[in-house]
């Protein structure tokens, strides 16, 4: 796996980029675009894991599954916690990279890892003909509905803060930094 270029120019922190913030959940729970309006409000830099992964491959995630395979993109998905979590932001990570307690663990060395938790039948509805998603395209809507239930209960497991992801980008990103707020003074 290479180092991205992407962060080799962003070798220092920005200023104000002093707090780690993973968001997981369900693919279609709306983490990128909570996880933007987060970073706005909190003034903090925000990375798209799965954009970035892309960059540095240099490939798109389809491509990475069917070239390199499943197990190779979860791999890198490991490598980008690290590498993003060190240079601090709001991170909204892909559907799968909070599944293994291994990544859930290198996320909350680095900051908080928030949970968006959003019912299946809204996720399915923003994801169902997203070609872009390979589990989506290569899985009806009932193994879907399955799968989110099983991975409902890690996101939960590994995750500091549960957020609830019904609302506009601006409400949830709200929540979700009175949560922090909460949390860090010990409420």
């Amino acid at each position: 796996m290479r180092q991205c270029a992407l962060l080799k120019r962003r070798a220092q922190p920005e200023k104000g980029d002093n707090m780690t913030i993973f968001l997981c959940g369900f693919m279609g729970c709306g983490k990128s675009t909570v996880g933007r309006q987060l970073a706005k409000n909190l003034g903090l830099k925000f990375t798209d894991m799965d954009a970035y992964i892309v960059q540095c491959e240099r490939m798109s995630i389809p491509d990475i599954f069917s070239i390199k395979g499943e197990e190779y993109f979860r791999k890198r998905e490991t490598s980008a916690i690290s590498e993003l979590g060190s240079l601090g932001g709001v991170i909204a990570c892909g559907g799968g990279a909070m599944l293994k307690k291994e990544n859930a663990e290198l996320a909350a060395s680095f900051g908080e890892v928030v949970f968006i938790d959003l019912p299946f039948e809204d996720c399915y509805e923003r994801i169902k003909d997203d070609h872009n998603r390979p589990i989506v395209m290569n899985n009806t809507k009932a193994s879907l509905c399955s799968l989110y239930e099983k991975r409902q209960v890690l996101y939960s497991a590994h995750s500091g803060i549960a957020a609830d992801g019904k609302g506009t980008p601006a409400e949830i990103a709200g929540r979700i930094a009175e949560d922090l707020k909460l949390k860090r003074d010990g409420i």
